[in-house]
């Protein structure tokens, strides 16, 4: 018998259909992280759910357009995050520091399928230009906070387009090792982990001669 593709379907539209693909990006997420990103299909988190793969394309037509959600839905909240965090008139340590560690915690507990946030080349080409662009958008905060540091005489006089990429390749990182049940809660790792790598972009202080 010669196995066919799924059938191309209009996909559905409306408040209903986005909160059962909320629903759907939830129970992906939790296979993702039990099964890994790649060794999960379309038919597991279709029995996941207890529907048909088939009724599951009505939501999203591949597993291509359910990563590129996953990231989408992400998105949304880190620059939500960013644009909160640009607007405040603390200094830029310590709005370096919030968005650091919010941005951890948004990657590994409040929103379902952040695992897919790093599978940048397994999304649909068509959408592919469009994440690339919010990536960048975001990341330019990054960078427009570390060049407020420079000024302000917090920080080292580093390139702040290549220390944006160190901070965020850092804590993108932690989505490949976090565990739900580990000893520490993703705010904690976010909090560690932006103190130690503000604390690399702060200048050193002047130390007296014994």
């Amino acid at each position: 018998m010669v196995q066919t593709s799924p059938p191309l379907r209009v996909e559905a539209s409306g408040p209903a259909a986005d909160l059962r693909r909320r629903e759907i990006l939830a129970a992906a997420s939790r296979l993702f992280r039990e099964r890994g990103l790649h060794a999960t299909g379309m038919r597991e988190i279709a029995a996941a759910l207890g529907m048909t793969a088939g009724n599951l394309y009505y939501y999203f037509p591949s597993k291509q357009d359910l990563l590129a959600y996953c990231q989408e839905a992400t998105l949304d909240e880190l620059q939500a995050l960013a644009t909160e965090v640009e607007a405040s008139r603390d200094a830029a340590g310590g709005r370096l520091t919030r968005l650091l560690r919010g941005h951890v915690t948004i990657l590994n507990e409040s929103t379902p399928g952040s695992l897919a946030h790093l599978e940048q080349n397994e999304v649909p080409e068509a959408r592919r230009a469009t994440l690339l662009a919010r990536r960048k958008r975001y990341e330019e905060v990054f960078r427009r906070l570390i060049e407020a540091g420079i000024r302000a005489g917090e920080f080292r006089p580093v390139d702040p387009g290549l220390a944006a990429l160190a901070l965020l390749g850092a804590v993108n990182w932690t989505v490949r090792w976090f565990q739900t049940e580990g000893r520490k809660s993703a705010d904690e790792v976010g909090r560690e982990f932006a103190d130690l790598l503000v604390a690399g972009l702060r200048k050193s202080p002047t130390r007296s001669n014994a």
